[in-house]
């Protein structure tokens, strides 16, 4: 082998092994950077919401409903979980607005965990820079828990559920749905079965 032909071979194993740095350079360069943009993006996030105190307290509860029934006194912005005969718990929750109250007898259709939100087409209506849905998790408006009310087994598109405001609960402030601290509905979820008897006045 000639010494051109030795220059080039060892020229071209030297521009390969650069070749290779530049490559794991960029590779680390992008890990780098992409590690960089992710912790500006969980440094960016908003801390994580509070549970909010517990508003529950037991108390003296005359009804003729049986226990394990939740009744809804608006007026009051109480709900009420019967425990047993003359007793309840009654948590402190907020109600709807003006022109968003109801009344009525329901049924938990069901229950979820850190439920996601999709607000319903007249929310959005009114509200049109609402999004179509908030997955689940921490930072959603319905908080930890969501128990769903239903009527002749059909969505009322009404909750019972949390929130990740705890100074949000004990008003007239809600399009309908009851809203307790997510300490208060992580309690009345593990209490209240799904079927059982809803009765907002």
């Amino acid at each position: 082998m000639t010494l051109p032909d030795r220059y080039r071979i060892a020229r071209y194993r030297i521009a390969g092994r650069l070749a290779g740095a530049c490559v794991l350079g960029v590779a680390l360069a992008l890990s780098v950077q992409d590690f960089a943009e992710a912790r500006s993006a969980l440094s960016e996030r908003p801390p994580l919401p509070a549970m909010g105190p517990s508003l529950r307290k037991a108390v003296a509860f005359a009804t003729a409903e049986q226990p394990g029934t939740i009744i809804i006194r608006k007026d009051e912005k109480a709900l009420y979980l019967v425990t047993r005969q003359g007793q309840a718990l009654r948590y402190q929750i907020s109600v709807g607005r003006d022109g968003f109250g109801w009344t009525g007898v329901v049924k938990v259709g069901a229950k979820t965990e850190w439920p996601e939100w999709r607000p319903p087409q007249e929310m959005r209506a009114r509200q049109p820079e609402l999004p179509k849905m908030v997955p689940a998790g921490p930072y959603n408006p319905l908080g930890a828990r969501a128990l769903y009310l239903s009527r002749d087994g059909r969505d009322t598109l009404y909750r019972i559920h949390g929130t990740n405001d705890p100074s949000g609960v004990g008003f007239d402030g809600t399009s309908g749905c009851f809203r307790l601290t997510n300490t208060d509905v992580i309690d009345l979820f593990k209490r209240v079965a799904v079927g059982a008897k809803v009765v907002v006045q």
